[in-house]
């Protein structure tokens, strides 16, 4: 029997004892906080696909802006490679303009300048030569000599194939003033076009008629070619010498029968060159120059420069009786003959013999 048996009680047992201490039921007075017990709010399906889209607007307007300003700079560079072209083709004009200005062709250089004015009015010095040239165009200027050329037909200028195959034919052809007016109406229509080809054909059109127009005794014409192909090039030998002496030649020229000194003396370094201004060759001028100063000098007393003068002009060619008389008076009063002493005779003593009778 167990020990509760034998004391005769019955006593109640842990497991059979209700435990009240555990999880005591809350009272309304408690006032603990029930929201752990609570069930949590959902979050809503509306806020997520809004930001959804907002992120999209967001990254399409970016991406928008950049197309935008792609576009934008595209066409700020087109715009300014245009402007580029322009200023390029007015500075061309320009200072073909200068070059017109210097050797005195001055309608040619006003429709230059008032083609620069009529599409860009603000371009620098552009009115001022303007006004100058009008000016410097009521002054009266010699014509230059101009070879007459064929008569050109040009062919469609809208073509550009067309343009640059005709200019290549004249120059084939020798026709230098026609090939640039091909290539005027060319360049006209489109400066870009074809560019190396074109500015190769400027030079050799513009290189060979200045040395025609020098060759035939157009002086100013060449020397203004001739510029104008070194533009787009350097000049060989030939055409520098021939442009020197062209240069030379109406500097000698400037002291023609003003400074018959210098002008002999510019002319005889062109002695010999063959360089003429479609009057005279400079060997010629020399030659009347030599003349001019020796009858300069010979009336100022000087013989001797005067007969040097002489000298050398007969170098060039047979002088006239006048101015043989004068070398001649020069030589011999710069020479005078010396007088021829006389001769000394010396007289030898010679021993006598005396003749005796014979006994």
């Amino acid at each position: 029997m167990s020990e509760t048996e034998s004391n005769g009680t019955t006593q109640p047992t842990m497991a059979t004892q209700p435990n009240k201490a555990q999880n005591p039921a809350p009272t309304p007075d408690s006032g603990e906080s029930t929201q752990e017990n609570q069930p949590q709010p959902r979050k809503k399906l509306g806020g997520r696909i809004g930001r959804f889209f907002l992120n999209m607007l967001i990254v399409l307007l970016i991406v928008g802006l950049g197309i935008f300003g792609g576009y934008q700079a595209g066409i700020n560079i087109r715009v300014q490679r245009e402007k580029e072209l322009v200023t390029q083709q007015l500075s061309d004009q320009f200072s073909r303009a200068l070059v017109d200005i210097q050797f005195g062709s001055y309608s040619a250089a006003q429709q230059r300048l008032e083609y620069i004015i009529g599409i860009d009015p603000s371009f620098p010095g552009a009115m001022e030569k303007l006004t100058e040239v009008m000016v410097l165009s009521t002054i009266p200027t010699a014509t230059p000599v101009v070879s007459p050329t064929p008569e050109l037909i040009v062919v469609d200028d809208t073509n550009y194939e067309g343009l640059l195959a005709q200019a290549q034919q004249l120059i084939a052809a020798g026709q230098w003033q026609n090939t640039l007016t091909v290539l005027d109406t060319l360049r006209a229509k489109d400066v870009t076009y074809n560019t190396v080809a074109v500015d190769g054909m400027y030079y050799f059109a513009l290189r060979n008629l200045g040395v025609d127009f020098i060759k035939a005794g157009n002086l100013e014409g060449g020397i203004y070619e001739l510029t104008l192909a070194e533009r787009f090039g350097p000049l060989d030998n030939t055409a520098h010498v021939l442009r020197d002496n062209a240069r030379f030649y109406m500097t000698a020229a400037s002291f023609w029968g003003l400074d018959w000194k210098l002008a002999s003396e510019y002319f005889y370094q062109l002695n010999g060159s063959g360089i003429w201004d479609g009057t005279m060759t400079a060997t010629e001028r020399y030659r009347i120059a030599a003349i001019s100063y020796g009858d300069q000098l010979y009336g100022d007393g000087q013989f001797c420069a005067a007969y040097e003068q002489y000298e050398s002009a007969q170098t060039t060619g047979q002088l006239d009786e006048d101015t043989a008389r004068r070398a001649h008076d020069a030589y011999i009063t710069c020479y005078p003959p010396t007088a021829t002493p006389a001769p000394i005779i010396t007289v030898v003593p010679t021993a006598t013999v005396s003749s005796y009778p014979n006994p």
